[in-house]
Formats: structure tokens, C-alpha cells, sequence
């Protein structure tokens, strides 16, 4: 019963992050559109860059971010109300500490680094510097918002998401019109406007949590116990954060060095993509990993292997449904969307793409992970392999191979965690490689080949154009959806779709009556 109801809530609050995500992205793929043809391939490259040396600081507050979020949900799970206000006191308390820390950081060695080291046409170095400014304050400020987002993610009210992600959506569009009528310099105008933005965001979080949420009020705490115990979770989980901002921001550094902004421009716009259909599998995640947190803080070991397992499965089968037609498609699709297609960008989508799926599988296993709270030998060997990403795509890109290297080093390197999380797994919460090499990655692997066969050799023999792109649209989606029907899923999950979807016609009819 308990189970039904947890699971009732994991489908609402999903809906309900669906909506946002599907309302933000639309705004942020047209709002893309429109920035990049006001700022230029170059502007927005620079941009890019610039704010990914700015993100790379986040290694410092990535792990204690983690670090809260697991204590904030755990405590929910074990429902002590006392510990709980203790542990967001002693959180906002970090967070604005290491916010100075990393103004400080970043001003002192980023502003060096972007001067000295990075890729900047002359004339736009002036404005490269405003920009690297604001994005410091903007990343201070959703550095100190990441308590109150914890809290609300732990209590589940993924309402607060859908509706604050309005404001937010609505800011987005509002600068991309506003910034074709700068009154300055378009790219600064820009980023001064997103750091705007970044403030109404973070002021609605704190108004909501402070109005909902008994423990969300600040009180100076300093608890040496349970301060250590938030550190010590946080300085292993350092590595894991670490290697992946190194690999991701990381990335992008070393490509402006050997490659210059406009292939940066590319891979911010692959990017854009990717989060646009990855974010169907970060919002159903989001209200998965609390699920997770709990039932492993509650004793439940047995929903929690349910849920590790059918997570994996469903995020990865979510990606596919909606990657493929953009696999397919993806240079007619640039074409429409963009009137200025870098050169690159295709492949880096389609990298970008095989590469978040890639890392979905994965996703509830290193949620399982972190409830655990013991993450030392998991962090050295999962973040050591990560960190390889930055001097394997350096070394190759300095003996002269295509920038789109460093996400082929990424899909490998994944590839390599996945296997070393089940290994580790095996010992901290009694996960079965086997089962799981069996149940999910060779159940994905057959879906993905099978689903992508028709509308791959359809997508080599046909020119681009609007029929054919609704074609292979279609194709596509059909081909996915029964693939993941008659072999990913179960006899029991096929009984479970036909009994939902019957209920669902029947419940039709009766208010059609």
C-alpha cells in the first residue's frame, strides 16, 4: 500500500515537472534561436566558453550541494524535525561561506585565466570580462538557493518547480527581445540580464520555502558533529563533482584553446538540445531520487531495488522515444530552428545525444550511491575514471583530431563508470551486476538497435524536406513505442499499460456521457 502511494507520487510529481520542462523548453529553444542571431557565432561562443569557466568553480559547491540534498531527504526519511531545521540552518550557513570562497576564487585566478590562457578575439576581451563578472554573481546567487531547491525536492512539492519555472521561462523570452534593443554592448547586455534573472528566481525559492516549509527559516548554527559529517560526505563526493565539471566544462575550455569560439558556439548549441530532451529524464529523476533516499533511510532495501531498476530502464526508454527523431533528423531540424548553423554542430548533437543516454542508466545508481552515505572508495575509483576525460580529450585534440573527440571520449569513459558502479555497488547495497547487465543495459541495448533499424535506413535513402522529416518523425516514435512495449517491458509491466489505459478510455467515456 505504502509502495502504491509512493508511486502514485512519483507519477504526479513527474507530471508536474513535465510541465515545466515542456514550457522551458520551448521558451529556451526559441529564446536560443533569437540570442544567437543577436549576439552572432562568435558572441555566443564567447559566452559559452566564459560561463563554462565560470561553472568549473562549481566543483568546489557541486559536492556539498549533493551533500545537503542527501541530508535534507535523509532526515525526512528518518522524520526528525529537529535534526532536520539543524541541517538547512548549518546548510545556508556553507553555502553563503563558500559563495565568498568562490567569488574570491574566481576573481583572483578565473579573471587571470580568461586573460592569459583562453581563445578571446581582441576587440570582444572587454566584454569577455564583464561577462565572466556576472556570471560569478550569478552562480553565487543559485549557489546560495541550492537549501531551500534541496528542501523543496525532498518534500516532493514539485509544484513549486512548474510554477516558479514561469517566472523564469517568462525572463528568459523577455531577454531575448531585449537584448535586440540593447542600449550597450549586446553580450554584456545580455549576461547582466541573466543575472537578473538568477535574482527574482532565487528570492520566489526563498519566498515559498520560508512560507511552506517549518524548517526553512535561518538561524546561525555552528554544530561541530553534524558540520563534520556534512564535510566529510562532501569532500569525497568532491572528486565525483569535480570530474565532472572537468569533463563537461572542462571540455569546453580545451576546445576554445585548439578549436576558437565558434566551435564552442557548436557545442553550447548541442547542448541546448541535449537539455531539452534530457530534461524528460532529469525531471522524472528528480521525483524518483527522494523515493530512493527515503526507502534506503527507512529500511525498505527491496522497493528500493525496484526502484534503482525500473528508473534506469524508464529513464533510458524516455531519452530514446525522443532522441531518435532528432538523431534522424538532426541537421533539418538545425536548419528550421537556427537561421545560423554553426559548422559542427551536427555531430556534436548527435554525440550529445548518445552520450546523455549513455549516462541515464546510471543516474539511479549513483542516487542509491549517495543514500548510502558511504562514498569514499566510490568516489576515488567513479571520479578518478571521470577525471581522465580532460587529458585523453586534450592530448587528442593536440595531435590534431576533430573537436567532436572530447564527446566520444565522454561516451567511452561513461561506459567505463557504469561498470565500475556496479562492481562497487555490488558491496554497499548488495546490487547484482548480473541482474542488472541482464534486466536494463542489455534490455536497452536491444531496444536501442531495434527501434533505430527502420528509421535508420530509411533516414540514408531519403532527401531532407518536410514530408519526409514528419516521415521519419512518425517512424520513429512508432517503432520506439512498440519496441520498448513488446521487449522492454515485462508481462507484468504489458498488463499494467493495458489495465491504466483502460481505466483511462473507460474514465473517457464516462465523462463523454
Amino acid at each position: 500500500m505504502v509502495s502504491s502511494v509512493n508511486n502514485k507520487r512519483i507519477a504526479k510529481n513527474t507530471l508536474l515537472l513535465y510541465f515545466r520542462m515542456l514550457f522551458m523548453m520551448g521558451v529556451n529553444l526559441y529564446a536560443s534561436r533569437v540570442v544567437l542571431n543577436a549576439l552572432g557565432v562568435e558572441d555566443y561562443g564567447i559566452y559559452n566558453v566564459v560561463g563554462g569557466v565560470v561553472a568549473m568553480f562549481s566543483m568546489l559547491s557541486g559536492s556539498l550541494s549533493a551533500a545537503i540534498t542527501r541530508f535534507i531527504t535523509y532526515e525526512l526519511g528518518v522524520g526528525n524535525a529537529e535534526s532536520l531545521k539543524k541541517v538547512f540552518s548549518s546548510s545556508v550557513t556553507i553555502q553563503l561561506g563558500l559563495a565568498a570562497v568562490v567569488v574570491l576564487l574566481a576573481e583572483a585566478v578565473g579573471v587571470w585565466f580568461l586573460n592569459a590562457k583562453m581563445n578571446i578575439p581582441a576587440g570582444r576581451l572587454s566584454a569577455a570580462n564583464w561577462v565572466f563578472h556576472l556570471s560569478v554573481l550569478t552562480f553565487a546567487v543559485n549557489l546560495v538557493s541550492v537549501p531551500y531547491n534541496a528542501s523543496i525536492i525532498a518534500h516532493e512539492r514539485m509544484s513549486a518547480f512548474a510554477y516558479i519555472s514561469i517566472i523564469e521561462a517568462i525572463g528568459k523570452l523577455a531577454i531575448a527581445f531585449l537584448v535586440m534593443a540593447s542600449p550597450i554592448d549586446r553580450l554584456v547586455f545580455y549576461a547582466m540580464l541573466m543575472c537578473v534573472v538568477a535574482l527574482i528566481v532565487r528570492f520566489a525559492y526563498g519566498a515559498y520555502c520560508k512560507r511552506h516549509f517549518v524548517e526553512c527559516t535561518y538561524h546561525f548554527i555552528f554544530e561541530k558533529g553534524l558540520l563534520k559529517r556534512m564535510f566529510g560526505f562532501a569532500g569525497w563526493n568532491f572528486i565525483g563533482a569535480s570530474s565532472a565539471v572537468l569533463r563537461d566544462q572542462g571540455g569546453n575550455v580545451v576546445i576554445n584553446l585548439f578549436c576558437g569560439p565558434a566551435v564552442n558556439a557548436a557545442r553550447g548549441i548541442a547542448f541546448q538540445v541535449n537539455n531539452a530532451v534530457s530534461g524528460f529524464v532529469t525531471n522524472f529523476m528528480t521525483a524518483l531520487n527522494p523515493q530512493i533516499t527515503k526507502s534506503y533511510a527507512s529500511g525498505d532495501r527491496g522497493y528500493m531495488m525496484t526502484l534503482v531498476f525500473q528508473g534506469a530502464r524508464l529513464s533510458f526508454y524516455m531519452l530514446l522515444f525522443l532522441s531518435l527523431p532528432v538523431l534522424v533528423n538532426t541537421h533539418y531540424i538545425l536548419a528550421i530552428w537556427l537561421k545560423i548553423v554553426p559548422e559542427h554542430t551536427v555531430l556534436f548533437v548527435r554525440l550529445a545525444l548518445v552520450f546523455a543516454m549513455s549516462e541515464s542508466i546510471s543516474n539511479p545508481l549513483i542516487t542509491a550511491m549517495l543514500a548510502t552515505g558511504r562514498i569514499r572508495n566510490y568516489q576515488l575509483v567513479v571520479g578518478g575514471l571521470q577525471m581522465m576525460n580532460l587529458p585523453v580529450s586534450y592530448a587528442l585534440l593536440r595531435i590534431g583530431l576533430f573537436p567532436e573527440v572530447v564527446m566520444v571520449v565522454a561516451i567511452l569513459i561513461s561506459q567505463c563508470c557504469l561498470a565500475a558502479r556496479l562492481l562497487m555497488l555490488r558491496g554497499m547495497i548488495g546490487l547484482s551486476a548480473r541482474k542488472y547487465l541482464r534486466n536494463v543495459y542489455l534490455n536497452v541495448l536491444v531496444v536501442s538497435v531495434l527501434s533505430a533499424a527502420v528509421p535508420g535506413m530509411v533516414s540514408w535513402n531519403v532527401s531532407e524536406g518536410f514530408f519526409n522529416f514528419m516521415l521519419l518523425c512518425l517512424l520513429s516514435f512508432v517503432c520506439t513505442a512498440l519496441t520498448i512495449y513488446y521487449v522492454g517491458c515485462s508481462r507484468q509491466e504489458r498488463q499494467f499499460i493495458v489495465s491504466k489505459t483502460k481505466a483511462l478510455k473507460r474514465k473517457f467515456i464516462n465523462n463523454n456521457k
